[in-house]
């Protein structure tokens, strides 16, 4: 009897403890709102109109409620510790990381408490936060102890996938279980869902998702001419090699920004055009835009079922072939899924093509245009590279904004029909999310909504966007195919985006490679664009380029 006392005042005094330890969570106050009138004052005459911003926090995302939960695991990790973790871990590749973990240097929760560390460090700071950061798995910390006691046991000493145990952000417009799935817009802020498909392939894979960060509202499908990297739920996001002074590129706005400033290994992002290249582009990390159907599209937030893709960002290309490959699947519910997983991906990051061996085509208005593009094209030729000026075709892109309209006003009710609770979300429809909108449009579009307007307005028909794809992918295709058959070349090199819009509806993929950075320390990149399935062809390339040309530099107020 006095045992079962004893138990029961054990079992009443943890469960007070447990209460206590919520409640202190609970209270602790990690941020405070700050007056944000000056930075956008300061903004308010910037040469480039889009960053011309009317707010900068988000007002209605409690910083409080994301960073409570794990603060007290990240604080047990001391500014000493962290330091000593800083030369294993920050800008290294994956291979690098994954060989002090098994060397017993490192494991995997430091890995996860360093890159924790990073974004409590910098996003709680209201003058170095890049409102990047808006949710946080909780569990990631015992996930990656988890790993850490299996290494111990031995159970994990069978064939892993680099990705095991690497931390890795996910743009929020991609379902994942314990996170909601917002695409940046209030009507989604309650948005619950289990995990999309690639998701299921990176856990099944070992990675460890450590949270989800901020993107261009509804993939920048919302808002003509507005910032890139804004959403009313998570704010606007800032590019940390000038904030408040560059883009941060978009949509895949958080996941630029989060790799450049090594918040997690590696982040996936998604693109219809532009939205990987261009925020890649904008803060020196390697991007790429797979063909389409390489990667599953199904639980995430679509704009069209025809272009859309998610991709992997990351600091440099070994680490990218190692995401996209951890992504790889046949979808049977993804209609453009393909079931050949191209198994060179995973190596093309580790075996650069010689360059004395690769045809390139220069783009005559951009070498006669861009300084930086210029200098790079006679240093590959210098290294053996054939490189071979053209002149791309004009072909019409008419019918391309009709594309984006009517698939998102097929593909987005699908979606919520086929992914969300209609309980927590309660739009059923394009629709629905402009009258939702409209209901408190200072709050919930500051900025307008003038091409979602234009989805509920595009009178085109199904015969006539049938036609319209068809002719655009022909074009596309025409614009780059032209050059690469006469001239037998391996890729067409562009800037950043600059050409993402043909690529897209030539379903072509595309990788970018930081390139240097512009006299005001903007970041620019080398864009390799090939035809379909060439991923592997291009990821040697850009290793091969990389290894010759390693540019890429951390920015300067994230390094310590």
């Amino acid at each position: 009897m006095k045992k079962l006392l004893l138990l029961m005042v054990i079992i009443f005094l943890g469960a007070c403890k447990t209460e206590q330890d919520t409640k202190e969570r609970n209270e602790v106050v990690l941020w405070t709102p700050y007056d944000d009138s000056l930075e956008v004052a300061g903004n308010a005459d910037h040469d480039n109109t889009r960053m011309r911003y009317k707010l900068i926090q988000s007002k209605v995302l409690d910083k409080n409620e994301v960073f409570r939960p794990l603060y007290k695991e990240v604080s047990n990790l001391t500014e000493e510790e962290y330091k000593l973790l800083l030369p294993m871990i920050l800008e290294q590749d994956i291979f690098v990381i994954r060989n002090h973990i098994k060397e017993g240097r490192l494991t995997y929760e430091d890995l996860v408490l360093f890159y924790l560390y990073r974004i409590y460090k910098y996003e709680l700071d209201n003058t170095t936060t890049l409102n990047t950061v808006i949710a946080l798995n909780e569990d990631v910390v015992q996930q990656a102890r988890e790993l850490d006691a299996q290494n111990e046991k031995g159970v994990a000493t069978q064939i892993q996938h680099p990705i095991y145990g690497m931390p890795i952000l996910l743009k929020d417009n991609i379902n994942t279980v314990g996170m909601k799935t917002t695409a940046g817009s209030i009507a989604l802020m309650d948005n619950k869902t289990e995990d999309s498909f690639i998701v299921r392939q990176l856990k099944k894979n070992g990675a460890l998702i450590l949270g989800k960060v901020n993107l261009s509202e509804w993939a920048y499908f919302l808002c003509s001419g507005c910032p890139v990297g804004y959403s009313a739920y998570g704010g606007q996001t800032l590019n940390p090699y000038g904030r408040r002074i560059f883009e941060t590129g978009g949509s895949s706005s958080g996941s630029g920004t989060a790799v450049a400033a090594n918040y997690a290994v590696a982040a996936v992002g998604t693109e219809t055009s532009g939205s990987i290249l261009s925020p890649s582009g904008q803060n020196s990390v390697v991007g790429l835009k797979p063909t389409i159907g390489l990667l599953s599209r199904s639980g995430i937030v679509p704009i069209s079922s025809t272009l859309d893709t998610p991709g992997p960002m990351t600091k440099n290309v070994k680490d990218n072939a190692i995401l996209l490959s951890a992504m790889l699947g046949f979808d049977e519910v993804d209609s453009a899924s393909v079931e050949d997983n191209y198994p060179g991906i995973l190596s093309a990051g580790l075996n650069p093509e010689p360059l004395n061996e690769i045809r390139l085509g220069a783009i005559k208005e951009l070498m006669e245009s861009d300084s930086i593009y210029r200098k790079t094209i006679d240093k590959l030729k210098n290294e053996g590279a054939t490189i071979i000026e053209i002149v791309p075709p004009e072909v019409s892109m008419d019918g391309f904004l009709s594309i984006l309209n009517i698939d998102m006003r097929n593909d987005l009710p699908s979606y919520l029909r086929n992914y969300t609770d209609p309980n927590l979300v309660k739009i059923k429809s394009i629709e629905d999310a402009v009258a939702f909108n409209n209901n408190d449009s200072l709050l919930r579009i500051p900025y307008g909504q003038a091409l979602f307007n234009g989805i509920v307005s595009d009178t085109t028909t199904s015969s006539e966007l049938e036609e319209i794809k068809l002719n655009l992918e022909k074009n596309g295709r025409t614009f780059f195919n032209s050059a690469m058959d006469k001239n037998r070349l391996d890729a067409i090199l562009s800037i950043n985006n600059y050409h993402a819009g043909y690529a897209a509806v030539a379903k072509y993929p595309a990788l970018t490679v930081p390139m240097g950075y512009k006299p005001s320390g903007e970041p620019i990149s080398l864009t390799f664009i090939g035809k379909q399935f060439t991923e592997a062809k291009l990821l040697r390339i850009g290793k091969a380029y990389e290894e010759k040309f390693p540019v890429r530099m951390m920015p300067k107020d994230y390094r310590n």
